[in-house]
């Protein structure tokens, strides 16, 4: 039972934002797809797929950025008690979970055709390397955002088998989505991360937080609003869109640096985010 509890807590399984946030684009590439071969059976199928494959990837990946940081968790409040920091487990048995979520989630993979099987491995380098962002560069936000949006192309290929332009539009405004969200997100560590010497886009815009925020999501909205006025037949989109954007422009209003709870709040928010763009995608297929 204890081994258990560590593992839900090296996981993060018992914080399931994290691994929606992932599976969230990998729904829009699957609507997407949809609309252009609808097929119910697989569209369906696939959602599942991908879900499991989100769940097992974030597992492996936080457990990974736990062995990076271990030290550096030591010394932060939020992640001090985390699994490794605390010693409660071991970088062997770590490394052996990790090994065995990777291999479930290459069986996911291999269910797919041979250029999602392609993107995916390719995915691994930016998976694995993200920890190491924070140590080199104020932009590792903007390398999550390369990272967590990968699925939504993988999504359309699963499909659809080829690459197009329109996809790589939204994996752009996918990528200033999380962009905007994860340097919420660092908000709640500016002073701990600035003591140890860690890099962020929370800390490099400190003084213009909300309004480097509203950038990421104003371009992420205005290359999503020319995506579905180009590829919509009716305003239906207009509904769930609506309620897309009203989440990211409350974030932005509730979110205060000097108060942790409020950036971890906002941060949730983004899974109704996710939620209601995945419904505007749907709208294609009407």
């Amino acid at each position: 039972m204890k081994d258990l509890k560590i593992f839900i807590n090296l996981t993060r399984l018992n914080k399931p934002i994290g691994y929606l946030l992932l599976f969230w684009p990998c729904s829009w590439g699957l609507a997407y797809a949809h609309s252009v071969n609808q097929n119910i059976n697989i569209f369906l199928g696939y959602i599942f797929l991908f879900l499991l494959g989100s769940i097992l990837m974030r597992s492996a990946g936080c457990i990974v950025n736990d062995i990076v940081d271990r030290k550096l968790d030591k010394k932060v409040k939020r992640t001090k008690n985390r699994p490794l920091a605390a010693n409660l487990i071991s970088i062997k048995k770590a490394l052996f979970y990790v090994i065995v979520l990777c291999g479930f989630a290459f069986c996911i993979l291999i269910q797919f055709n041979l250029l999602t099987i392609t993107l995916g491995l390719a995915s691994m380098s930016l998976a694995f390397s993200y920890p190491y962002m924070k140590r080199i560069t104020y932009w590792p936000q903007l390398f999550l955002g390369l990272t967590f949006n990968w699925g939504l192309i993988m999504a359309w290929t699963s499909i659809n088998s080829n690459l197009t332009f329109d996809i790589f539009i939204l994996y752009l405004a996918a990528i200033f989505w999380t962009l905007g969200y994860d340097t919420i997100y660092g908000a709640q560590d500016i002073v701990d991360d600035e003591i140890i010497g860690v890099k962020s886009t929370s800390i490099k815009f400190k003084t213009m937080l909300k309004k480097f925020v509203l950038i990421c999501y104003s371009t992420s909205l205005i290359v999503l609003s020319v995506f579905f006025l180009f590829n919509m037949d009716s305003l239906y989109f207009l509904i769930p869109f609506s309620a897309f954007s009203l989440t990211l422009f409350y974030q932005i209003l509730s979110f205060d640096k000097k108060k942790p709870e409020t950036c971890l709040n906002a941060f949730k928010i983004n899974n109704f985010s996710g939620f209601y763009l995945f419904l505007t995608f749907l709208t294609l297929s009407l």
